[in-house]
């Protein structure tokens, strides 16, 4: 018996060393970067560097650079890659850089996923298969692929009014066990389906907000943070909205959930990202126009932009002119570093 309880306990310690918990990429507010273009439909840089540096300042915890709201789908593939290794470049290890690399084509996502990984990105952002779709296998098969093509941590993103696609529970189960699918972005709206998966992962797979409305709901089943369009008014207030919640101090976190609701209905009250960069024009950020077939808003629903913004005291004339706001951009620590 003796022998028997001293073989248990070896084996229960070498369980435990041979458990290798998966990475949490990051812990926050983390902002899905406009991408801005010159009067050329051509990517501004200059632009790009400057708000890098405004959600550095901000205390912003991670960076989506060439995703949905980076308007990917009109980004060449030459411009895709050039986009991520500019970022990387600019932030330089102080948090953790995410490159969209997500395809309704496996080798192409693939491909996306090997080139970002060479130009130094942190994580990869990968969307469900779009149009074409496919199965719930298929939808293993496709994430098992691209992450055999890279050493690179990855963050499903599942956003069905898009795609027209959901990863189910049992689905993201199985993604889970892949050791390098850490991550999904939920965005389905459906907090059943997110607490089951919440239930089902565990630890296996951290869950991020893809809505702005429902943050700090899917904090309190668990979630680790948002990646966020908001982040790209309010940088600031989106991570102090996470923080306060990490804290322990949901009051304060619900409050500012509440406080911005207005300014997220507006940010969708057109297809995004075409509200966000107009309201970033209004706060005197050169982000441009959206590339077709993303047009400009209507005259309507800009001026109603508009005029939540000043409510929030992020715009100032009454005509819709660039820059003539002054944002503040509050220091906070921030909650990942990398060596390098």
């Amino acid at each position: 018996l003796l022998l028997r309880a001293a073989c248990y306990r070896e084996t229960i310690f070498l369980t435990r060393k041979e458990i290798k918990m998966k990475p949490v990429i990051f812990k926050g507010s983390a902002a899905a970067l406009v991408t801005p273009m010159n009067e050329d439909y051509s990517i501004n840089y200059d632009e790009m560097r400057r708000l890098i540096e405004f959600h550095l300042e901000s205390g912003t915890d991670a960076l989506v650079v060439a995703g949905t709201t980076g308007e990917s789908a009109t980004l060449t593939d030459e411009e895709h890659l050039a986009l991520i290794e500019f970022c990387v470049e600019k932030v330089r290890g102080r948090i953790p850089v995410i490159a969209g690399a997500g395809s309704n084509n496996t080798a192409h996502a693939s491909y996306l996923s090997k080139e970002a990984q060479r130009r130094g990105a942190d994580a990869l952002l990968l969307v469900t298969p779009y149009y074409n779709k496919t199965s719930q296998k298929g939808l293993y098969l496709h994430f098992e692929a691209c992450a055999k093509a890279v050493d690179l941590p990855i963050i499903l993103y599942n956003v069905p009014t898009r795609t027209g696609m959901n990863i189910l529970p049992e689905t993201y189960l199985k993604l889970s066990r892949i050791d390098n699918i850490v991550a999904a972005k939920e965005a389905s709206g459906n907090f059943s389906q997110m607490a089951k998966i919440a239930s089902l992962c565990g630890d296996d797979l951290t869950i991020y907000s893809g809505n702005d409305d429902q943050i700090t709901s899917a904090l309190a089943i668990g979630a680790k943070g948002v990646i966020s369009v908001l982040a790209n008014l309010v940088p600031a207030q989106t991570h102090e909205m996470c923080q306060s919640y990490f804290d322990g101090n949901t009051s304060r976190s619900d409050t500012l959930q509440l406080k911005y609701l207005e300014l997220i209905e507006n940010l969708f009250s057109d297809v995004s990202p075409i509200p966000v960069k107009q309201a970033l024009e209004f706060m005197g950020y050169h982000v441009g126009k959206c590339r077709l077939p993303l047009c400009e808003m209507d005259s309507a629903p800009a001026e109603r932009l508009l005029g939540c913004l000043k409510r929030y005291g992020l715009a100032e004339k009454e005509e819709c002119p660039v820059g003539t706001v002054t944002v503040s951009r509050p220091a906070y620590t921030l909650l990942w570093r990398k060596n390098h």
